[in-house]
């Protein structure tokens, strides 16, 4: 089970910091891959981030690379975090956590998602 928190409203050129935590399942015996996507009204679903158990890892997508930055917890090995700097419009969407376990190619479980809206 994943957990999304930390959404909201913010003005352009702030910053948001969103929650995942993972619980249950495979999450108890590893720590597993984590990654962020977000889908904004009447488009598809897009990638945003990631950290990797192998090396703790990370990957941004183009559009956020230098504004956005993914961190683990350091006692909670299941918990992520995604600082979110420097947000614009383009940014607004609901962000979605997903975790896999190092293993699997797809991600295999998701949250519920957390509404992110920037104002121009």
């Amino acid at each position: 089970q994943l957990q999304a928190s930390g959404g909201g409203l913010v003005q352009a050129g702030g910053s948001l910091r969103v929650s995942c935590a993972a619980s249950g399942g495979a999450s108890n015996k590893y720590t597993l891959d984590m990654g962020w996507f977000r889908q904004a009204p009447g488009k598809e679903r897009e990638f945003v981030s990631a950290i990797y158990y192998r090396g703790n890892i990370q990957n941004y997508a183009d559009s956020v690379k230098g504004r956005f930055t993914i961190s683990r917890d350091r006692t909670k090995k299941n918990t992520v975090y995604l600082q979110m700097n420097s947000l614009k419009p383009d940014d607004t969407a609901v962000y979605y956590c997903a975790a896999k376990g190092f293993w699997a190619e797809k991600y295999d479980y998701w949250g519920q998602g957390t509404q992110v809206t920037v104002s121009s």
